[in-house]
């Protein structure tokens, strides 16, 4: 019989001012694992400031290649992939930030989060054969008329290193460049 392991949350800072990675507190046993995907709680303990609660949740399917975002919208999001694997890329889109322009590249795997602010914008690439799940908690129910901003995540300036031929919306394909906004 394997003991009962438990792996408290480990948060990481990151290169943009307010984006956090977090590892969730994780009890692993016989049965499998349970991952603590949000506790009010042990976000406050840590100092992780969030919303009492979220708005909206969903969670999308990617097929391998596809690519979503890059979005900053004026809201808060905690992200990550429930399944699969993905590629993702963060850029502080928020002029009055120290932080403006700043591109955070990560590797995403189930057990992880990325606590994104407003006006950072989000995106991701579905990296494993069998494509992945990605969880959106928002702060604010998304609606198209939201404000925010859209940046074409091929912006060349961005140096992002998608690793696979992306496939695109029409709408991040024809999204503009950082500078042109």
């Amino acid at each position: 019989m394997k003991p009962t392991t438990v792996t408290p949350m480990r948060i990481e800072q990151t290169a943009i001012d307010g984006m956090l990675v977090l590892h969730p507190k994780t009890v692993d046993d016989d049965r499998g694992q349970v991952r603590e995907l949000f506790r009010l709680s042990a976000f406050g303990a840590a100092g992780v400031v969030v919303p009492s609660r979220w708005a909206q949740m969903n969670l999308t399917f990617t097929a391998r290649g596809a690519l979503r975002g890059l979005h900053g919208e004026t809201m808060t999001k905690l992200v990550g992939v429930v399944r699969g694997t993905a590629h993702a890329a963060y850029v502080d889109a928020r002029p009055d930030s120290p932080t403006y322009r700043v591109v955070v590249e990560r590797e995403l795997v189930p057990g992880m989060q990325v606590l994104v602010p407003p006006g950072v914008c989000n995106g991701f690439q579905a990296t494993s054969d069998d494509g992945c799940e990605y969880l959106y908690c928002f702060d604010t129910e998304w609606s198209p008329d939201l404000p925010g901003v859209a940046v074409n995540p091929l912006d060349p300036s961005l140096g992002i290193k998608w690793p696979l031929a992306p496939v695109l919306s029409a709408k991040d394909a024809n999204a503009p460049t950082l500078s042109a906004i």
